[in-house]
């Protein structure tokens, strides 16, 4: 059985007015204090808790594990005690891919943001938004990118079932994922070409690394990719999900897609030979959709129903799921999130029922918590 990760990006927000609070240093003490552990060095591994680029977000890292229930559990445990650091330094947490007040972001210090935020300017110092990553074990480097080559037309299903950042800057986007689309600004995130091999995928980020453009492997932010860090096949498509229970939806969807792209590889069978092009087209209508117009249907890169979408990808994963026993918890997940929408579209109904983004934040920022609390 393959085992699985999820990373989640949080707000820090103002309990009252909502507005983004640049608490992360304060909040990542309280919770190093809390586990016994030193001070963490500028973008290093192996604490639960890390700091972001921008000091009004937090992120933390569940264990890998193998039983979607226990997945559940450690997001629901780590979305609770995110929100315990930051109650004690003043703050309330929020499971929102954007911050839908105004705010001029305050960047983290160290060389490494210092070299961020200088190379990119204003695209840096925009980017206070917050994703889901999700990792899933690989046996090797030749897997890992054989799977990311098989994965590429599904992925965009995944932003549209995530979904929940439609307001940015005090206004409605028009967006269901606009962190998509700010993300999507910097020179190395979004849909690539197929790699072929492990050396290709090497021989591409050693490239793109030694143009200078970016400053080390850690800033190739496809929207899949090798970890750095693990064995792990990554996923970054996704906004950090409102409802704590999407987060194990989708992990237990993308390791349907790596157990998938890996029995076709190992089965002799190509990659579909999608465009980049047409990639990008599917990511960006994901992101400007969500699950409240068409999408580009996976298989044919056509217009369709998100209904269609959603269940062609159920359909292409459903014997992985069967396999790994998660067909139950996904085929329910996805009528429910059908049924009743994503983060995006219960902030737009917040907004119609409150009046103001001050009470959509507050509001999110209690349902962050209360679905931890079912875990």
């Amino acid at each position: 059985m393959r085992s699985v990760g999820v990373e989640e990006e949080l707000l820090l927000v103002d309990a009252t007015s909502g507005v983004p609070l640049a608490l992360s240093g304060h909040v990542l003490e309280a919770a190093d204090r809390s586990a016994g552990q030193r001070p963490k060095d500028d973008w290093e591994q192996g604490h639960t808790f890390e700091r972001e680029l921008a000091k009004e977000q937090v992120e933390f890292a569940t264990k890998p594990v193998t039983d979607m229930g226990d997945l559940a559990r450690e997001i629901g445990r780590w979305r609770r005690e995110a929100a315990r650091h930051a109650e004690g330094v003043g703050a309330v947490v929020a499971a929102l891919g954007t911050s839908p007040l105004p705010v001029e972001p305050s960047l983290n210090t160290g060389r490494r943001y210092q070299w961020v935020a200088e190379q990119f300017g204003l695209t840096a110092q925009e980017q206070l938004t917050c994703g889901c990553h999700i990792h899933v074990s690989v046996e090797s480097d030749e897997e890992g990118v054989a799977v990311l080559d098989r994965m590429r037309p599904w992925l965009a299903v995944l932003t549209a079932l995530s979904a929940n950042s439609p307001f940015w800057q005090g206004q409605d986007t028009g967006y269901g994922s606009y962190r998509s689309r700010v993300w999507n600004r910097l020179p190395s995130a979004g849909p690539v070409d197929l790699f072929g091999s492990a050396d290709g995928y090497r021989r591409q980020v050693r490239a793109m690394v030694d143009s200078g453009v970016l400053h080390d492997e850690g800033m190739i932010w496809f929207d899949a990719r090798l970890s750095a860090a693990y064995p792990t096949v990554e996923v970054r498509a996704a906004d950090v999900c409102l409802d704590g229970s999407t987060p194990v939806l989708l992990a237990a969807l993308v390791r349907g897609l790596v157990e998938t792209a890996s029995r076709s590889w190992r089965a002799g069978e190509p990659p579909a030979p999608v465009s980049t092009s047409l990639l990008r087209l599917a990511a960006w209508q994901a992101g400007r959709s969500g699950l409240e117009g068409f999408l580009l249907h996976p298989e044919t890169m056509r217009q369709t129903s998100p209904e269609e979408a959603v269940d062609a990808l159920y359909r292409h994963v459903r014997e992985a799921l069967r396999d790994h026993g998660d067909d139950a918890l996904v085929s329910e997940g996805l009528e429910v999130l059908l049924r009743e929408g994503n983060g995006a579209r219960v902030q737009r109904e917040l907004l119609r029922a409150g009046g103001d983004l001050a009470a959509v934040v507050t509001r999110c920022a209690e349902i962050t918590v209360e679905t931890a609390a079912k875990s």
